[in-house]
Order: C-alpha cells, then structure tokens, then sequence
C-alpha cells in the first residue's frame, strides 16, 4: 500500500464530491431553495455509494440534476481512478505501474490477474448487469407510467441498486411496491452482486468457463458468508417483526417473506426500504446495525468492515479458544497472523469512530440515541438506512451544519477504508531492526 497513492485517490474523491456539489447548485439542476450543504450532503451520499437524503431526489432535482447524481453514483461505486485507467486503456495507452497501482488501490484489488485485463472484464459486468437490470424494472414500472418514465425510473434504480447506493426517485423509496416479488427481487439481486465484488464476479466468470478453475479462499468466504447473512437476516427480522402491528401483522405470509427477506439484503448493504423503517423495534433495529457493520464483499460497492474480515476474527478467535497446534485456516488455506491483526484494528478502530460520533451527534443535535447511532453505522458503513425525519427524508435532515458535516465525514471513511484511511492519515512506520524481549501480559 503506497501513501501517495492513497492521497491520490482520496483527493480525487473529494474533488469529484465538490465538483458535484457545485453542478448540483447550478438552478436549472434543482427545485426550489437548495443550501450549499445539502448540495454537498447529497453529492458525498451520491459519490459515496450511500443513499441518506437530506431533500427529495425526486421532487427538488430536475432530471438534469438526477442525472448528475446517477453519474456521481456511478463513479463511487467502481472507482474514480478506475474509470481514468478504463479511460486511458481505450485510448489504447498502456498503463505504466504508478498507474496500475491507483487502479488496484481504487479497486481494493490484490490478485496476481493482469489489471488491464480485470479492469475490461470489470466494465462488460457492469454493462451487463446494470442493463439487464433496467430492463427488467422498467418492464415493470411501464404497468404504472409511460414508457419513457419508465425506462429512466428502470435505470436509475438498476444503477442505484447494482453499486448499493440506495437513491431511489419515488418519494417512498419502494414502500408502494412492498408486494411486487418483479421489482424487490430484482433489486435485491443487483444488490447482492455488487456487494459480492468484482474479485468474485470475474472469478465466478472464470469458474463457469472452466470449471477446474480453483476460486480463492476469498471468494469462497464471500460467497458463505453473503448466503449465511442474507437467510439469517430474513429470519431474524421475520421473528422479530412477525407481531409488529405497524409492519407485518395485516401482511400475508409471502409478504412477510418478501420484506423480511429485502430487509436482510438492504441492512448490510443499500438504502432502499419497503417498510417505514421508524415503525421497526428497538431489536431489529439494534441488529441492523451489526448487518450494516458487517456490510458485503471486499473491493465491492458495499461498505461496512466486509464479510471477510469478521470471518478472519471468528476463525481466528475459535483457533485460540481451542488452543489448537495448528495456524488458522479456512477452505484448507493458512490465514496469515498479519491479516489477523489487520481485522482486529479495523473493527476497533470502527467501533471507535462509530461510538464517538454517536455521542457527540447525540449530545450536540439533541437525538434519540438509537436513532442516532442507527443512521451513524448507516452512514459510516455506506449503507443509506435511516429511521427518517417524520417524513420522507433521513434523520440527518435534522441536524445542523455541523451535525451534516459528521455524517460526511463518516461517509467519506467508510468509502475509502478503514485502514487505507487510517495509514492515509498514519503513514508506514519505518522498518527497525530491534527486537526487544517478550513481555509478560495477562489477560
């Protein structure tokens, strides 16, 4: 990991963020009064791959200004210095490797696959996936609007789903579709591939194309873990909610299924609801926030501390509960003492910047502290859930300036990394050839 690289990308991201801010700003792009940090709010949520709205998507952007937040998502979701390197490459320019390393970094990428050659399978998925996916809604919402209504409501929600970012254009987000297996199946499974990443799509690729092909341990843990959270998380929020008066009582049973189940998705990963989330109780509530900590996929539009890491901590600590002789491994595979410690300082350095910025939200904004702590994670893991400010709109609606500059704050950490943003600000400790004596510690 290199720090000049970090920066670069770091401020290439907040350049992106201003400068949406600002074309956001611009009057023929929104409706109505629109103060410079709910511009910036927005275009960071929009960049950021988050989905927490301060003003209405829908009814305070012109289709102009929607647009800009569509490219803004695009761009978060795979990566600025990924679309300057596809960029560079169909000018047919060969990277030098300053240049694939901004790429790798961008895209949180460590195979030994050629990253010319990754970043082109990268983009056809994309193509792909978001078209497909467009298609399908828009064939949907064309029983409800006219064609062409239809066909920009079917890619905005496609593109908004695949990179997790939540941003819908009904003022509901999808609380008038909580029936519709069509669109909520749908957006649940452009959901869950963007949050595999693009490490475990290209290898799925692989696989299918030649089925001797090994998938990394990496892909293997993603894919477990992504299964194991989704169906845990449906049954979860099922039997939490399943006598909620407010949500689930009058549904029928697919229905409960449905929800409980795009619930599960949404909570790790995107912003979108069916439910008024307001209406949740305080458990489902409480562990929703560990699925939004957990978040998806590693170099994936997902945020959160990634499926991987909590998999290396659980591993690891049911190796040393055990006492075992042997190093920890999975799928028959050592995991390595330095990707141990590299998780552990993620998590605590996550349980930190979450747990401080609740309080001090809490203290200063004078908010409900679940509530608080609820759109905090939602923010810091890139996630877009929120309990909503009464109305259509998230809590941090409520805050003051400095109450929204924390949210931004968070959302831009929770994109870059934990650790690229920490070793940004940290830089590499110089290499020292002491070794001093074990110290007795108990625990």
């Amino acid at each position: 990991m290199n720090q000049k690289t970090l920066k670069i990308i770091f401020l290439s991201y907040l350049s992106v963020v201003f400068i949406g801010a600002i074309l956001l700003m611009l009057p023929f792009n929104h409706l109505g009064p629109l103060t410079f940090m709910d511009a910036l709010f927005t275009s960071t949520s929009a960049t950021c791959v988050t989905g927490l709205i301060v003003t209405s998507t829908s009814e305070n952007f012109t289709f102009l200004g929607q647009f800009i937040i569509l490219a803004l998502i695009q761009i978060g979701g795979v990566g600025y210095m990924s679309i300057v390197t596809l960029f560079f490459l169909f000018m047919r320019k060969n990277l030098n490797i300053h240049e694939k390393t901004m790429a790798k970094e961008s895209l949180n990428y460590s195979s030994n696959l050629d990253i010319q050659h990754f970043l082109k399978k990268v983009f056809l998925f994309i193509l792909f996936i978001e078209t497909i996916g467009s298609l399908i809604l828009a064939l949907r919402f064309y029983q409800d609007m006219p064609f062409l209504d239809a066909l920009w409501q079917g890619i905005f929600h496609a593109v908004s789903a695949f990179n997790n970012a939540g941003f819908s254009l009904f003022t509901d987000s999808l609380m008038s579709y909580n029936n519709d297996y069509a669109s909520l199946i749908t957006i649940s499974l452009l959901i869950i591939l963007g949050g595999l990443g693009y490490l475990v799509l290209v290898e799925l690729h692989y696989k299918f194309l030649q089925k001797k092909y090994m998938l990394s341990v990496h892909t293997k843990i993603t894919l477990v873990g992504t299964l194991f959270l989704v169906i845990a998380g449906t049954l979860l929020f099922l039997a939490i909610e399943w006598d909620n008066e407010k949500i689930f009582t009058l549904m029928p049973l697919y229905q409960k299924i449905l929800n409980s189940f795009f619930l599960s998705v949404n909570f790790r990963t995107a912003g979108f609801n069916s439910i008024d989330l307001s209406q949740l109780s305080d458990a489902s509530l409480f562990c929703s926030t560990i699925f939004m900590m957990i978040g998806g996929g590693a170099g994936s539009t997902a945020g959160g501390i990634k499926i991987t890491t909590i998999a290396v901590l659980i591993i690891a600590t049911i190796h040393t509960i055990k006492i075992s002789n042997q190093e920890p491994h999975a799928f028959k595979r050592t995991i390595t003492t330095e990707i141990i410690n590299r998780s552990s300082a993620i998590i605590l350095v996550a349980s930190f910047i979450t747990i401080s910025a609740t309080v001090i939200l809490t203290e200063t904004q004078h908010s409900n502290f679940m509530a608080t702590l609820f759109e905090v994670i939602s923010a810091f893991c890139t996630v877009g859930v929120s309990v909503g400010n009464s109305d259509i709109l998230s809590l941090s609606q409520t805050f003051d300036s400095f109450g929204k500059s924390i949210i931004i704050l968070l959302m831009l950490i929770g994109r870059m990394g934990i650790f690229a943003f920490g070793f940004l600000l940290i830089g590499k400790e110089k290499t020292k050839h002491i070794h001093y004596p074990t110290g007795r510690i108990l625990l």
